[in-house]
Protein backbone atom coordinates (compact mmCIF):
# COMPACT_ATOMS: atom_id res chain seq x y z
CA UNK A 1 0.00 0.00 0.00
CA UNK A 2 1.57 3.31 -0.96
CA UNK A 3 0.80 5.96 1.51
CA UNK A 4 1.14 9.46 0.77
CA UNK A 5 3.55 11.73 3.10
CA UNK A 6 3.68 15.06 1.49
CA UNK A 7 3.18 16.43 -1.79
CA UNK A 8 6.18 14.94 -3.30
CA UNK A 9 6.95 12.19 -0.97
CA UNK A 10 5.11 8.99 -0.72
CA UNK A 11 6.31 5.38 1.36
CA UNK A 12 5.63 1.85 0.94
CA UNK A 13 6.37 -1.18 2.29
CA UNK A 14 8.48 -3.95 0.06
CA UNK A 15 8.35 -3.56 -3.65
CA UNK A 16 8.64 -6.63 -6.05
CA UNK A 17 10.50 -5.43 -9.65
CA UNK A 18 7.85 -6.53 -11.76
CA UNK A 19 5.37 -3.71 -9.66
CA UNK A 20 7.94 -0.88 -10.35
CA UNK A 21 7.08 0.11 -14.21
CA UNK A 22 3.67 1.05 -12.59
CA UNK A 23 4.41 3.40 -10.29
CA UNK A 24 5.24 6.13 -13.00
CA UNK A 25 1.34 6.29 -12.96
CA UNK A 26 1.79 7.96 -9.79
CA UNK A 27 4.36 10.02 -10.72
CA UNK A 28 7.09 8.43 -9.24
CA UNK A 29 10.53 9.99 -10.67
CA UNK A 30 12.72 8.68 -7.81
CA UNK A 31 12.82 5.18 -5.71
CA UNK A 32 14.70 4.63 -2.27
CA UNK A 33 15.62 1.38 -1.14
CA UNK A 34 15.84 1.73 2.47
CA UNK A 35 16.01 -2.40 2.84
CA UNK A 36 19.66 -4.14 3.04
CA UNK A 37 20.10 -6.49 0.78
CA UNK A 38 18.79 -10.37 2.37
CA UNK A 39 17.33 -8.86 5.33
CA UNK A 40 13.48 -11.07 4.61
CA UNK A 41 14.10 -14.62 2.71
CA UNK A 42 12.39 -13.84 -0.40
CA UNK A 43 12.93 -10.18 -0.71
CA UNK A 44 14.50 -9.15 -4.23
CA UNK A 45 18.00 -7.90 -4.41
CA UNK A 46 18.65 -4.00 -4.26
CA UNK A 47 20.25 -4.67 -8.01
CA UNK A 48 16.89 -6.73 -9.35
CA UNK A 49 14.95 -2.97 -8.20
CA UNK A 50 17.49 -0.74 -9.23
CA UNK A 51 17.63 -2.40 -12.69
CA UNK A 52 13.62 -2.32 -12.70
CA UNK A 53 13.52 0.77 -11.87
CA UNK A 54 16.43 2.31 -14.55
CA UNK A 55 14.14 0.32 -17.37
CA UNK A 56 11.23 2.50 -16.13
CA UNK A 57 12.79 5.88 -16.30
CA UNK A 58 13.35 6.38 -12.73
CA UNK A 59 15.98 7.10 -10.41
CA UNK A 60 17.06 4.45 -7.83
CA UNK A 61 18.74 5.18 -4.74
CA UNK A 62 19.75 2.07 -2.14
CA UNK A 63 19.95 3.32 1.36
CA UNK A 64 19.67 0.53 3.56
CA UNK A 65 19.02 1.03 7.22
CA UNK A 66 19.35 -2.08 9.33
CA UNK A 67 19.77 -0.97 13.27
CA UNK A 68 19.10 2.64 13.49
CA UNK A 69 19.99 5.57 11.23
CA UNK A 70 23.20 7.07 10.94
CA UNK A 71 24.05 10.90 9.74
CA UNK A 72 25.59 9.33 6.52
CA UNK A 73 21.97 7.44 5.96
CA UNK A 74 20.08 10.96 6.59
CA UNK A 75 22.37 12.87 4.51
CA UNK A 76 21.94 10.29 1.39
CA UNK A 77 18.27 10.68 2.24
CA UNK A 78 18.24 14.29 2.02
CA UNK A 79 20.23 14.11 -0.88
CA UNK A 80 17.38 11.72 -2.93
CA UNK A 81 14.66 13.68 -1.93
CA UNK A 82 16.52 17.47 -3.40
CA UNK A 83 17.79 15.13 -6.80
CA UNK A 84 13.44 14.62 -7.63
CA UNK A 85 13.05 17.58 -8.55
CA UNK A 86 9.57 18.39 -10.18
CA UNK A 87 9.04 14.05 -10.01
CA UNK A 88 7.12 12.19 -6.65
CA UNK A 89 10.20 10.06 -4.55
CA UNK A 90 8.76 6.68 -3.51
CA UNK A 91 10.54 5.46 -0.09
CA UNK A 92 10.11 1.63 0.75
CA UNK A 93 11.65 -0.48 3.25
CA UNK A 94 9.35 -3.65 5.04
CA UNK A 95 6.39 -1.74 6.30
CA UNK A 96 7.14 1.57 5.12
CA UNK A 97 7.60 2.99 8.57
CA UNK A 98 11.76 2.94 8.06
CA UNK A 99 11.66 4.95 5.27
CA UNK A 100 9.09 7.74 6.99
CA UNK A 101 11.69 8.54 9.97
CA UNK A 102 14.30 8.70 7.42
CA UNK A 103 12.16 10.86 5.04
CA UNK A 104 10.94 13.58 8.63
CA UNK A 105 15.13 13.71 10.00
CA UNK A 106 16.26 14.58 6.18
CA UNK A 107 12.94 16.95 5.90
CA UNK A 108 13.81 18.08 9.36
CA UNK A 109 17.20 19.12 8.23
CA UNK A 110 16.33 21.04 5.36
CA UNK A 111 14.37 23.20 7.80
CA UNK A 112 10.41 21.65 7.69
CA UNK A 113 8.33 22.18 10.97
CA UNK A 114 8.62 19.34 13.35
CA UNK A 115 4.74 19.78 13.97
CA UNK A 116 4.06 19.44 10.43
CA UNK A 117 6.32 16.55 9.88
CA UNK A 118 4.13 14.87 12.50
CA UNK A 119 1.30 15.65 10.85
CA UNK A 120 1.98 14.34 7.72
CA UNK A 121 3.74 10.83 9.22
CA UNK A 122 0.30 10.73 11.43
CA UNK A 123 -2.10 11.29 8.66
CA UNK A 124 -0.15 8.33 6.95
CA UNK A 125 -0.46 5.92 9.81
CA UNK A 126 3.29 6.41 11.48
CA UNK A 127 4.78 7.51 14.13
CA UNK A 128 7.51 9.92 14.40
CA UNK A 129 8.13 9.14 18.20
CA UNK A 130 11.60 7.11 17.78
CA UNK A 131 13.11 10.36 15.92
CA UNK A 132 11.49 13.14 17.50
CA UNK A 133 14.43 13.97 19.68
CA UNK A 134 16.49 14.49 16.12
CA UNK A 135 13.23 16.70 14.96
Amino acid sequence: MIRQLDDKTMVSGQLMPDQIADLKAHGVTMLVNNRPDNEDAGQPLSSDLEAAARAAGMEYRHIPIRYGMGPSDVEAMRDAINATGEGKLLAFCRSGNRSTLAWAVARSEDGAEPDELHKCAEAAGFSLAPVAHLL
